[in-house]
């Protein structure tokens, strides 16, 4: 077993830390809505996001064609809408977003915390025309 006082990995590899709780920025400010954090980190191959929808809010329905998301509920209820059928969403519940696949959050009596995962979408390059 290791010691957890002794340093792991080379002196120059990046360091995993704690980036904040979700829970207490959930519980914070409970008048903002939208992103309440993001992962800024540079370097990362991640993309993620604490969001917060109002109470009676929603998104609406729609597919993501490129990225798998995972989305972990903490704090509030709501239902998510797919094909499947509507599914209960409390604090704790973690769901797969598949790329392709449509739906929508419809948020109950008490507003909606969730913590979005994707892999980070690349950055925009210019390129050429195709017909230059």
């Amino acid at each position: 077993m290791t010691d957890p006082q002794t340093p792991l990995g080379a002196a120059d590899a990046p360091v995993p830390r704690v980036l904040c709780n979700t829970a207490s920025l959930a519980a914070a400010e409970p008048a903002s809505t939208g992103a309440l954090w993001r992962l800024a980190e540079p370097g990362r191959q991640l993309d993620a996001n604490l969001v917060r929808i109002p109470p009676h809010g929603s998104v609406d329905a729609h597919a993501e064609p490129d990225l798998d998301v995972l989305l972990l509920v903490v704090s509030g209820h709501g239902t998510l809408g797919s094909a499947a059928g509507p599914s209960p969403l409390e604090p704790g519940s973690l769901v797969w977003l598949p790329h392709g696949g449509v739906r929508g959050l419809t948020v109950g009596e008490s507003g909606l915390s969730y913590v979005t995962v994707h892999r980070r979408r690349p950055g925009m390059r210019i390129r050429p025309r195709p017909d230059a």
